[in-house]
């Protein structure tokens, strides 16, 4: 099993950008040139076993679709975690497996991140680009949450 962490600074505070999260149909709008289309198959798309199909524009290379699984989510402690269970990205890794969690940091916020992997193979690179999409996620929620 292979491990990637990341944490993002965030002006927007916890509570905020929590709920930006949570509300994952918000991708679409927040990122037009990323996703073109996020789909609740399942469930509300908030709650454990809640099923959400990703599709991605056609700029984003060697990715069409992804289909993931929330197997976590507390309010209280304002995290989430998501198994992807379809998708193109099973074709280089066993299990991809995403965690986060948003905790109050002065007046805004922090982002722990952490993606576990298994590779389907050893020529498979580790998926480093998650790292840079993630960050830039973030970073793009937080700068639309704090538009006027």
């Amino acid at each position: 099993m292979g491990r990637l962490e990341v944490e993002v600074e965030a002006k927007s505070s916890a509570d905020k950008l929590w709920e930006a999260i949570k509300d994952v149909t918000n991708l679409l709008t927040i990122f037009p040139d990323r996703y073109k289309s996020v789909d609740l198959l399942e469930g509300d798309g908030k709650s454990v076993g809640s099923i959400i199909l990703l599709k991605y524009v056609e700029a984003t290379p060697g990715l069409t679709f992804l289909k993931e699984r929330i197997e976590e989510a507390n309010d209280t402690n304002k995290s989430l975690s998501y198994s992807v269970i379809d998708g193109e990205l099973l074709g280089l890794y066993k299990t991809f497996k995403v965690s986060l969690q948003v905790v109050p940091k002065g007046d805004g916020s922090l982002v722990k991140w952490s993606l576990e992997f298994e590779k389907a193979s050893e020529q498979i690179p580790e998926p480093s680009f998650v790292k840079t999409f993630t960050v830039q996620t973030f970073e793009g929620l937080d700068a639309y949450i704090q538009k006027p």
